[in-house]
Order: C-alpha cells, then structure tokens, then sequence
C-alpha cells in the first residue's frame, strides 16, 4: 500500500481516484501520521436465501408469543 500526503492528493485529486478505481490502495498521511486509507469498495452481490431453508427441521409453539412466566420477568428486573 503506497503513502500519500495530504498535499499530494490535493495537487491531483483525480491522479489518486483513478488509482484507486484501478484497484490501488493508498495511505493518506499528514505530518508522517497515517490519518485515512483510500481504497477501492469492494461489491459482493449476495445470494438471498431460499425461502423454507429449515422447514420441517423445528416447530413454532403455539403459546410463542405468550406473556413470560413472571419469575422470568423478575430475573431481568423488569418489574
């Protein structure tokens, strides 16, 4: 990853952007202290999940969305 001072982007902003667009990395520093680090994004195009993926593997209760039992309650100090 190559170092670049502030001065030097700022003389040519546009050089360091197409760096960077063609894959390149760069350390901003000031002063000798790194301050940012200019980098390419990087994209990944994730798949969604099949819908159904656990079907049949566990069953949802009836009593789910029941009220908690109110020792479970008082265990978190809720009340």
């Amino acid at each position: 990853m190559q170092r670049v001072t502030v001065d030097e982007i700022q003389q040519d902003p546009l050089k360091y952007l197409n760096q960077v667009e063609a894959g390149e990395s760069f350390v901003i520093v000031q002063a000798d202290k790194p301050i940012a680090e200019l980098k390419p994004i990087t994209t990944t195009n994730k798949q969604r999940r099949p819908f159904g993926l656990c079907a049949g593997e566990f069953i949802v209760p009836d009593n789910f969305d029941a009220p908690l039992p109110d020792e479970i309650i008082n265990a978190f100090g809720s009340r």
